[in-house]
C-alpha cells in the first residue's frame, strides 16, 4: 500500500481474477470505507476510470482509494513534537506532558492535533491510542482511514508510572483483587465515573472490568518506578487502580498524589509494538522523561 502527496490509497493486485470488493476485504480495507467511497464522485478507480465493487481485478491492477481526509485541524507550525516512528501509514510521536492530544474549549491550537496538521496539511488527525494531557510518551496517529482501520486495537503499549511508596498486595483494599503473580502484580477492580462527574473516575462494584498488571522495576524511600501493562483500556485506568490501592502516581494531585516530588502525574507510554502486513514487528520506544527519571537518579 502506497499513499501519495494527495492521500490517495494505492493497493497492487497480486493474485487477480476476483471482484474488487473482494481484494479490497484481503487487503484489510473496511466495508464502511468501502460504502464511503462508492458514494464519493471516482472514489475507486483503476487507471483513471470508475471502478466498481462488482468489477473483476487481475494481476498489476493498481486500485486507487480516494482520500476522504475532509475535516482538517487548524495547524500550528510553532509547535514541535519529536517523531519517535514513521511510515506511510503511521506517525508516532513522543508527546510531551502538558499538551493535549485533542483541541477542547480550554485548548485551541496548542494539540498534538493541532502539530500533526502542520506537518501533514492534507491529512485528518486519527490518534489510534489517546493519552491524559498531562501523560507523556508515545502517542500514534494513522495517516489514512485504512490504517486506521488495520491499527486500531492492534497497537500494544507498555507503560511506565512512578507510585507514591512501594504497591505491594496488602488486604485493606475492600471489593480489589490486588494479588502477586509470576510476573509481578494485578490489580482487577471494576472501574466507573464517580458519581455525577464527567471526568473523574473510581472503583465501583457497578464499574466496567478493569485489569492492571504491573513490576516494581526499583523503589526508595518514597516512590516506586512500575513497568505497565495493560489487559484493559479503561479512562484513568492506571491512575484509578494505584490511587484505590493506596498509592497514587507521584504528581496526580487529581487522584490524591502529592506535587511535592513531581509537578505533573507520573505517567509515560514508553513501548509500543505492532505487526507489519509482510509479518514483520516494528517495537519502538522512548525514554522515560525526565522529572520521572529524576526520582531514582541517586539510587
Amino acid at each position: 500500500m502506497l499513499q501519495d502527496k494527495a492521500g490517495t490509497i494505492e493497493f497492487t493486485v497480486e493474485n487477480g481474477g476476483i471482484t474488487c470488493g473482494d481484494f479490497l476485504r484481503q487487503c484489510g480495507v473496511s466495508r464502511r470505507l468501502v460504502t464511503k467511497l462508492k458514494r464519493v464522485n471516482m472514489g475507486i478507480t483503476r487507471r483513471g476510470e470508475l471502478l466498481r465493487t462488482v468489477d473483476i481485478v487481475s494481476d498489476g491492477d493498481v486500485v486507487v482509494l480516494k482520500n476522504l481526509d475532509e475535516s482538517l485541524l487548524e495547524p500550528n507550525s510553532d509547535l514541535t513534537v519529536p517523531v519517535a516512528y514513521e511510515d506511510e501509514n503511521l506517525v508516532i510521536f513522543n508527546k510531551p506532558a502538558g499538551m493535549p492530544v485533542h483541541p477542547s474549549i480550554k485548548h485551541q491550537g496548542d494539540t498534538l492535533g493541532n502539530c500533526f496538521s502542520a506537518m501533514y496539511p492534507q491529512l485528518t488527525f486519527r490518534p489510534i491510542n489517546r493519552l491524559d494531557k498531562d501523560t507523556s510518551g508515545l502517542c500514534a496517529a494513522a495517516k489514512n482511514a485504512h490504517a486506521a482501520n488495520i491499527y486500531g486495537g492492534k497497537i500494544n503499549k507498555v507503560y511506565y508510572a512512578v507510585t507514591e511508596g512501594k504497591p505491594v498486595p496488602s488486604g485493606c483494599c475492600e471489593g480489589i483483587e490486588w494479588t502477586e503473580t509470576s510476573e509481578g502484580y494485578r490489580i482487577d477492580a471494576p472501574i466507573g465515573r464517580a458519581g455525577e462527574s464527567i471526568i473523574r473516575r473510581e472503583v465501583r462494584s457497578d464499574g466496567q472490568r478493569a485489569v492492571t498488571n504491573y513490576t516494581i522495576i526499583k523503589s526508595n524511600a518514597f516512590h516506586s518506578l512500575v513497568r505497565v501493562l495493560l489487559e484493559t483500556g479503561r479512562t484513568h485506568q492506571i491512575r484509578v487502580h494505584f490511587s484505590s490501592v493506596g498509592h497514587p502516581l507521584a504528581g496526580d494531585d487529581f487522584y490524591g498524589g502529592s506535587l511535592e516530588h513531581c509537578k505533573v502525574q507520573a505517567l509515560h507510554c514508553g513501548e509500543m509494538s505492532f505487526p507489519l502486513s509482510d509479518g514483520r514487528e516494528i517495537v519502538v520506544s522512548c525514554p522515560l522523561r525526565e522529572d520521572m527519571a529524576t526520582l531514582f537518579s541517586e539510587m
